[in-house]
């Protein structure tokens, strides 16, 4: 489940509101309001975001990284399978208008254990790696 206090399961219209909710939360939370985030501050609030992240962590309060992780699991897992496929990946990808070639690097990177599928640690595990990164 995201972690945001829904019942599960749930219907795919309540998933996507509930990773609306998620996006919500990640981003007012990154320090991006009604009106963006100006470039210029987009480093300062990345590094802000981290070690609030960091300090949710030592504090044993939730990820707001794996919330928003969480969410598109359970949006992606089109299936119910308990694992994300390529396929569905790459639909995701095109709904953002992401470029397919993006797709399968993501993947590559997530399927750490070479299965062909994605399971909802591997994903949580690429999310904090992209969004804690210093690069």
């Amino acid at each position: 489940s995201s972690g945001i206090n829904a019942e599960w399961p749930l219907r795919p219209g309540e998933q996507v509101e509930e990773m609306r909710k998620a996006c919500r939360i990640f981003f007012f939370n990154k320090g991006v309001g009604p009106d963006g985030l100006l470039r210029e501050n987009w480093v300062e609030s990345n590094q802000a975001f981290a070690e609030a992240e960091r300090e949710r962590g030592r504090q044993g309060d939730g990820s707001l990284i794996l919330l928003l992780s969480n969410s598109y699991y359970d949006v992606l897992d089109v299936n119910n399978d308990g694992v994300i496929s390529p396929q569905e990946l790459k639909t995701m990808m095109k709904a953002f208008d992401v470029p397919q070639e993006a797709a399968y690097t993501f993947f590559e990177t997530a399927d750490t254990n070479h299965s062909g599928d994605l399971d909802r640690v591997q994903l949580g595990t690429v999310f904090k790696k992209f969004w804690l990164s210093d690069d």
